[in-house]
């Protein structure tokens, strides 16, 4: 049987269409009454301006080293927010929101419990694009993709601030994302204090390193806050394969 959809159905799925043409996932934010209303072709361009304006004030157009775009703002309708470390004391850290957020924040938190505890101020997030260097690893904080875990005890430029069994615990961390993070202190200008993540944009590890973190989260004795032993054979084992395959 055929059916004549109605004039509102087919305009709903114009309205859709085009606006996810010209704004992908700001379509997102349409306002809630549009959901329920015909929604004319004046309501539809102002809706598709107002998206714009937002990218414009938003996005960039520039990749950071790892391959996001930078963001020139974050808390403000784009895709960097702060976003809380459970069980750490710190004040909201801005990063990209969804598997940057779940691998990152699981970075942050097993360096707490296991290295030093961290306080207030002790996390940088996001930077602004003018802020970084462009050509560094330091400009993946203005994509929401870095992070700097006390960069004033681990100045840019020196090695050798961790002791040994910290930096073993360092090995283990990004062993345990699999290759998805790096440490800033394997680069040739290295930079102790940033963690960032290493793939790009659509990297299939990305989504299965974070599925892998969330499920911890429902596993007794599985991720962040659970004694581990660095040295345990197989850990290490993992840990010194990943470091030689970073170090390339």
């Amino acid at each position: 049987m055929t059916i004549d959809p109605s004039r509102r159905t087919i305009l709903r799925r114009l309205t859709f269409v085009a606006a996810s043409a010209v704004v992908g996932s700001q379509v997102l934010s349409l306002p809630a009454h549009a959901a329920g209303k015909d929604i004319n072709r004046n309501d539809l361009r102002e809706e598709i301006r107002r998206a714009q304006e937002r990218n414009k004030r938003v996005q960039s157009g520039v990749p950071s080293n790892n391959g996001w775009e930078m963001e020139k703002v974050a808390d403000d309708h784009g895709s960097i927010y702060s976003r809380p470390v459970p069980g750490v004391l710190l004040d909201g850290v801005q990063m990209r929101m969804g598997e940057i957020e779940t691998i990152l924040v699981y970075v942050i938190s097993r360096f707490h419990y296991e290295i030093d505890p961290l306080r207030k101020g002790d996390v940088v997030g996001w930077r602004e694009p003018g802020s970084v260097r462009k050509g560094l690893a330091e400009s993946n904080l203005a994509s929401g993709t870095a992070v700097r875990i006390r960069p004033g005890s681990y100045p840019f430029g020196a090695r050798g601030g961790f002791y040994p069994m910290e930096a073993l615990v360092v090995r283990d961390i990004l062993a345990e994302c699999e290759g998805v993070v790096r440490w800033g202190g394997d680069d040739r200008k290295p930079d102790e204090s940033l963690f960032y993540i290493d793939v790009p944009p659509g990297d299939e590890r990305l989504i299965r390193t974070a599925q892998k973190i969330r499920a911890w989260n429902y596993k007794p004795g599985k991720g962040s806050g659970v004694l581990l032993d660095p040295l345990q054979p197989q850990r290490r084992k993992a840990a010194e394969v990943l470091a030689a395959r970073q170090a390339q």
